[in-house]
């Protein structure tokens, strides 16, 4: 480390922190890196950015706030600043590594043109919570790549790969999750880890809560309205052991958006599953709580597309999502519906300690005093009734079920056995393995991400004979991932760091829950939640199938047929005078 990155409160101690725990197999040598580098930061100003930062990105989830800079803008930015053609020697790049941030380190490392304009600084955490804030009040394009291009003559390349990576409010890919940064909170201020999870819980700032925690604040935590609050997540129920399901209701798992509504005094805020605001989205959610003289509540629940007493696919959904005014054809064509099936707050009293058939029961009043729809609950005793009532949620055109503990209280952004998912793969597709990526963490020293492509070769609109179409890092056993390791030393055709581009060879059953239209890839489609089914050692690539079924396939879950819902209904529709 050099002298100078010694420094606190340095935003280039961070960047060497973040790489050591990238380096790093062991999560609790990887929470030890950070009690390490916590307990160095003196200032509540430094805990709160150098948390939110390696947790949540450039701004606070609870924030509202993003800087709106493209991948485009960065990638055609760094190729100048290099003075390399961006056609012909980034964007190979880029595709080879699966890694803007990564490319544009090794870049910035080994490019002359690009290390003659770098002059370390060594900016503390502050300046550049500042650079955040100049990119989120800048609107043009070219404001803000004068303000990235004068960020990055101060960093390093490490700095600049990390810079980029907070800026994108994704993960950091480092393998450090969220609730390891909350184990790390708790270690370094000597604090109980649930008391740290529910303080971010009912703050929403993982930033913050670290501060309370340093300052024994803890417990002075309290639930705002219109803070969103982490959402309790399901595990498979493949992944659990169940010996009583008599303990357990279910509901029918919607194919829709998960969201958490937040209504006081006529306000109605809407937040996604990433906790990022999407209420002016959804403009007939917004009027219809708005328009009812309800308390104070926050309700989680699903929106989904919903005519003609039918709830549509998710990919008629999409159409919705991200378009902040949507048009009135487009709320006409999909039309939405909130379907509540939780209850989080009500009338000043958090209820996420309450028991779920607590819960259960102050929303079915809140529903019939206000005419909410929420969820149907069905009483199951054995995997045979799981099965029937399994099948009746597809007959709906829904994704399966969910199992909830009646007496679960609410486990916020954690999976727990409490709230157990019963789906089954929409499809598979015969693939072929075309780029391997190196693992990282316990999965160090392997290669163990795999891009995934299908054959376009009889198909006139591309010059490949194979293009991607997902990336999956799961399926697979340990004895499977040394076998298809040994392999890849054979069919490798070429590095880029990390990354290996691969000679078509290697079939793989990849199965996944659903197809999504992504006019920004290459096949104009992705899959969602891919995974390995089987390694297909008895195939050849020509066995791979084409793009030509992934479009058959996605028109097919568009024209499903699907019961509709005034025949053994999936949620309660009450009637909305």
């Amino acid at each position: 480390m050099s002298p100078q990155s010694k420094h606190t409160n340095s935003f280039r101690l961070l960047a060497e922190t973040a790489q050591a725990i990238s380096k790093t197999r062991s999560n609790n040598a990887k929470i030890q890196l950070f009690v390490d580098y916590l307990s160095k930061l003196e200032s509540d100003n430094n805990v709160e950015l150098a948390t939110q930062f390696l947790s949540e990105g450039a701004f606070s989830d609870i924030s509202g706030k993003t800087a709106s800079v493209g991948h485009r803008t960065i990638a055609t930015l760094a190729a100048d600043f290099c003075e390399i053609d961006y056609e012909k020697v980034f964007k190979p790049s880029r595709t080879a590594s699966g890694s803007s941030s990564e490319t544009i380190q090794r870049l910035f490392e080994n490019i002359p043109e690009a290390q003659a304009k770098l002059n370390s600084q060594n900016l503390s955490l502050r300046q550049i919570e500042e650079i955040f804030e100049s990119l989120y009040i800048t609107s043009k394009r070219d404001a803000k790549q004068h303000i990235l291009l004068e960020a990055w003559t101060k960093m390093t390349p490490l700095e600049v790969k990390y810079f980029i990576r907070i800026l994108g409010r994704g993960s950091l890919r480092i393998g450090f999750e969220t609730k390891s940064v909350e184990n790390a909170i708790a270690k370094t201020f000597g604090k109980e880890l649930e008391a740290v999870r529910y303080a971010r819980m009912i703050s929403g700032s993982i930033g913050k809560t670290a501060v309370m925690a340093k300052n024994d604040l803890l417990d002075e935590a309290s639930f705002k309205m219109f803070s969103p609050i982490a959402f309790m997540l399901a595990s498979p129920i493949e992944s659990r052991a169940i010996t009583d399901l008599s303990d357990y209701i279910a509901e029918e798992k919607f194919d829709g958006m998960r969201c958490q509504a937040h209504v006081s005094d006529g306000k109605v805020e809407l937040f996604s599953r990433d906790l990022n605001d999407i209420t002016t989205s959804f403009p007939e959610i917004v009027d219809y709580f708005s328009s009812k003289e309800l308390p104070d509540i926050v309700l989680d629940g699903e929106i989904c597309v919903f005519k003609d007493d039918t709830i549509l696919p998710f990919q008629l959904l999409q159409k919705r999502m991200g378009v902040k005014k949507p048009s009135k054809k487009l709320l006409v064509e999909y039309p939405v519906l909130f379907i509540a099936y939780d209850i989080l707050y009500e009338d000043g009293n958090p209820l996420f300690d309450d028991m779920l058939s607590i819960r259960r029961d102050t929303l079915e009043k809140l529903s019939k005093k206000y005419s909410i729809p929420i969820t149907s609950q069905m009483k199951i005793n054995n995997y045979d009734d799981v099965e029937k009532l399994f099948q009746r949620a597809l007959d709906h055109g829904n994704e399966g079920l969910m199992l909830k503990r009646k007496d679960s209280v609410y486990e916020y952004g954690q999976r727990k056995k409490s709230w157990l998912k019963v789906k089954r793969p929409s499809g598979s597709l015969d693939t072929v393995m075309l780029y391997a990526h190196a693992g990282s963490g316990k999965r160090g020293g392997t290669y163990s991400d795999f891009t995934l492509g299908i054959s376009v070769k009889e198909d006139d609109r591309y010059e490949e004979e194979f293009i991607p179409i997902g990336k999956a890092y799961g399926g697979y056993s340990d004895e499977e991932l040394k076998k298809m390791n040994a392999l890849i030393k054979e069919i490798t055709l070429e590095r880029f760091g990390p990354t290996l581009l691969l000679k078509p060879h290697l079939v793989i059953e990849l199965e996944f829950e659903d197809i999504q239209i992504n006019k920004r890839t290459k096949a104009n489609y992705t899959l969602r939640f891919p995974r390995f089914k089987a390694i297909r050692w008895d195939l050849s690539p020509s066995d791979a199938d084409t793009l030509k079924d992934v479009e058959r396939m996605y028109q097919l879950k568009i024209d499903e047929e699907r019961s509709r819902q005034g025949k053994n209904p999936s949620f309660y529709l009450p009637s909305r005078n």
